[in-house]
């Protein structure tokens, strides 16, 4: 597996290989890798002869500096990991080089950041933007790989590619969870044997929404999900919504929309978890 940390040379070896007809499948993360991130790796192997992972914890996209610092960094076992599901190209920029000077433009999604991760963190998807902007230029993928749990973020950069008409393909993949339902995330690292142990009550919550709202009124099921999380005062819920899964907005019934989507945000002492479910999976 090759390993690049500079904009030049990544730009340089991903020209060679279209050059050579051959196809690109870009998976970009933060790192702390996972089964969650695998699983998108072997999808991008599957469909495309050439995969670029990028791990790079982007600063931008953090709203708070402790949360950037605490963030996993585990390049060694990351590299060890990418290599063993057969990735072609590790890419590692710092930080210094990718923001060389700080970034002026700024994005405005809309409707699709006032709500959820965009009304709780301010910035935070201009960041995602941004990086994600840079990293498709430099890499120019054919395909590009996202993980559901994410599913927020993924509309943004569906927008993103949409609007600066990008030149590839977007994947979401589903999420892969643990056996007792927690979502798989490089945060998960954080909790405590403790915490690990109430973590999966969130994954049970967004269930009995999920099964709830087919019966009755949206606002009647997420009350019971929320008094159901009460009874874990170690979770801080954040936000818990049922929204259009396309275009991330609340709505009053799952009928009314071709797919629903479940979401919520809660802490569990200082780690910030996410998930989501799709209605109909």
């Amino acid at each position: 597996m090759l390993q690049l940390s500079s904009l030049s040379d990544i730009r340089q070896h991903c020209e060679q290989v279209r050059c050579q007809g051959l196809r690109i499948g870009f998976v970009p993360t933060m790192g702390a890798l996972h089964e969650g991130h695998l699983s998108l790796l072997r999808a991008a192997k599957a469909q495309n002869d050439v995969v670029v992972c990028s791990v790079f914890v982007n600063p931008t996209q953090f709203n708070n500096a402790e949360d950037y610092n605490l963030y996993p960094r585990l390049i060694v076992e990351d590299a060890e990991m990418l290599a063993q599901v057969g990735c072609d190209v590790l890419f590692a920029p710092n930080a210094a080089e990718m923001y060389a000077q700080a970034a002026r433009l700024t994005f405005d999604f809309g409707i699709l950041e006032r709500v959820m991760e965009g009304a709780h963190r301010p910035g935070h998807f201009n960041g995602v933007a941004t990086v994600v902007s840079k990293l498709f230029h430099l890499v120019r993928p054919h395909q590009a790989f996202f993980g559901q749990k994410d599913l927020q973020q993924f509309a943004i950069v569906q927008q993103l590619v949409q609007d600066l008409s990008f030149d590839l393909e977007l994947v979401c993949f589903p999420i892969i969870r643990e056996e007792d339902g927690l979502a798989m995330s490089s945060r998960n690292r954080r909790l405590t044997p403790e915490q690990r142990q109430v973590a999966p009550k969130l994954y049970e919550a967004l269930q009995l929404l999920s099964e709830q709202a087919k019966h009755v009124p949206i606002e009647e099921a997420k009350a019971a999900a929320v008094t159901f999380l009460t009874q874990f005062p170690e979770l801080r819920l954040e936000y818990l919504e049922v929204v259009d899964a396309a275009t991330l907005q609340p709505i009053a019934h799952v009928q009314e929309v071709p797919r629903a989507a479940v979401c919520l945000a809660a802490f569990l002492g200082e780690v910030r978890l996410i998930d989501n479910v799709l209605l109909g999976q």
